[in-house]
C-alpha cells in the first residue's frame, strides 16, 4: 500500500491529482493523506471538500487528515512507500528538523522510522534560499528520494523550485529499485 500525501501548494494540486491518477491506473493501492491546512482550506484553486472527495474517489480510501490517524503508519500499519506531492518548503523544513505537527509530517516520521522509502515532490518558492539546506538534509537521508525539479519562473521567482509532476511515476519506479532519478535538478 502506498501513502499519497498532499500539502498546501494549492496551485500544484491539479498536477498532483493527475500523477495520483497515473498511480491508481497502474493498479497501486493508495491511502490519501492530507495536511490539516489542505483538509480545511478553500482557495481560489478549489474547495477543500471537493479535493477530499476526489482523493477518496480516486483511491477508494478515506483521507487521513490528523496527526493521531497518521501515527499508525509506523509499525502498526506500515506503508510500502510514501509519496508527498506536493511537498511545500514548510513541510520539507519540518521533516528536516524532525517536527511532526501535521498528518503529513507524522506519516513521514512514522514511515521513515520503519526504514521505508519516501518520495518528495517539492513545490517551494524558497527552495533556492531558506530551504536549500533542508533539501540537502533530506536528500542525504537514507530512503528519501526526490522527483526531479526545476525553476518554474527564474525571472519572477528566482528562488522557486517545482518538481516535474510528469516525472513522478518514473521517479517512483526508480525509488522502488532504491535509485534516485537523475538529474535531480533540471
Amino acid at each position: 500500500m502506498i501513502g499519497y500525501a498532499m500539502t498546501g501548494s494549492f496551485c500544484t494540486h491539479k498536477r498532483s491529482l493527475e500523477a495520483l491518477k497515473t498511480l491508481a491506473d497502474a493498479g497501486c493501492g493508495i491511502i490519501p493523506i492530507v495536511s490539516e491546512t489542505v483538509f480545511r482550506s478553500d482557495t481560489r484553486f478549489g474547495k477543500a471538500s471537493e479535493l477530499i472527495d476526489m482523493l477518496e474517489k480516486l483511491t477508494g480510501n478515506r483521507c487521513v487528515s490528523t496527526v493521531a490517524d497518521a501515527e499508525r503508519f509506523g509499525s502498526a500499519y506500515p506503508l510500502d512507500s510514501l509519496i508527498i506531492a506536493p511537498c511545500t518548503g514548510n513541510t520539507l523544513a519540518k521533516m528536516a528538523l524532525g517536527i511532526t505537527d501535521t498528518a503529513v509530517t507524522m506519516a513521514a516520521k512514522a514511515h521513515l522510522r520503519s526504514s521505508r522509502p519516501l518520495l518528495i515532490c517539492l513545490a517551494s518558492n524558497d527552495a533556492l534560499s531558506a530551504n536549500l539546506k533542508n533539501i540537502g538534509t533530506m536528500i542525504n537521508k537514507k530512503n528519501v528520494y526526490f522527483v526531479p525539479m526545476k525553476q518554474d519562473d527564474p525571472k519572477n521567482k528566482p528562488h522557486s523550485l517545482v518538481a516535474d509532476f510528469d516525472l513522478l511515476f518514473p521517479a517512483f519506479e526508480a525509488m522502488e529499485k532504491g535509485e534516485q532519478m537523475r538529474p535531480v535538478f533540471r
